[in-house]
C-alpha cells in the first residue's frame, strides 16, 4: 500500500469539498480547483477528512493511489495559503520587468523574451531582480517557474542566470584556476 496514499487529508474549516462521481471540487478563500479521480480509486469523504482507497491491486492503481491524494491534498493548500516560487536573476546587465501582465526578460540576448503568464498566476518583480511566482495551482506555479529560469539557467563558472531562491550551483574553476 502507499505510504502516500494512505494518509488522511484534513479539510481546514474554510474549505468547500464537493464530490460528483470521479470529480472533486474544492473551493476556498483563494478560488476553486477540480480534479477528474481515476475509476482505480474509491474516495470516502466526511465534513473534515477525505481517505482515498485502490478498488484493485494493480501497480498503476498502487501509483495513482498515491498521485491523487497528493493532488488533492496540494488544491486544499492552494485554495487556502496559494503557492509562491521566488527567483533570483544574478548577473551583470540581466534585468527584468513587467509590462501590463506579461514579464519582459533582458538577459543578454539580442532581443528582450517575454513571458504570458496563464491567468490564474501573478507574478511580481522587486529590485528588477528577484521574481515572484504565486497561484493556487501548484503545479502551473512550478511550470511558469521552471519556464522562465529555462530562459537563462546558472552557469557554473561565474554563476550568472536564474535561479530558484534556494538552489545551490555548483561552481567550477575555469581554465586559469590550477
Amino acid at each position: 500500500m502507499s505510504r502516500i496514499g494512505k494518509k488522511e487529508i484534513i479539510i481546514p474549516d474554510n474549505i468547500q469539498v464537493t464530490l460528483n462521481n470521479c470529480q472533486i471540487l474544492v473551493k476556498g478563500i483563494k478560488g476553486e480547483l477540480s480534479y477528474k479521480i481515476s475509476e482505480l480509486i474509491e474516495i470516502e469523504a466526511t465534513k473534515s477528512r477525505i481517505k482515498l482507497t485502490k478498488k484493485s491491486h494493480t501497480q498503476k492503481a498502487q501509483a495513482i493511489h498515491g498521485l491523487s491524494r497528493s493532488i488533492i491534498n496540494n488544491m486544499i493548500i492552494g485554495v487556502s495559503k496559494g503557492f509562491e516560487k521566488k527567483l533570483i536573476i544574478q548577473g551583470v546587465g540581466y534585468r527584468s520587468q513587467m509590462e501590463g501582465k506579461n514579464l519582459i526578460l533582458n538577459m543578454g540576448y539580442s532581443h528582450p523574451v517575454k513571458i504570458e503568464p496563464p491567468q490564474d498566476i501573478k507574478i511580481k518583480i522587486e529590485n528588477n531582480t528577484n521574481i515572484f511566482i504565486s497561484g493556487i495551482n501548484k503545479e502551473t506555479v512550478g511550470q511558469i517557474a521552471a519556464t522562465i529560469r529555462s530562459v537563462r539557467p546558472p552557469e557554473p563558472y561565474k554563476g550568472k542566470g536564474i535561479r530558484y531562491e534556494n538552489e545551490v550551483v555548483k561552481r567550477k574553476v575555469g581554465k586559469a584556476g590550477k
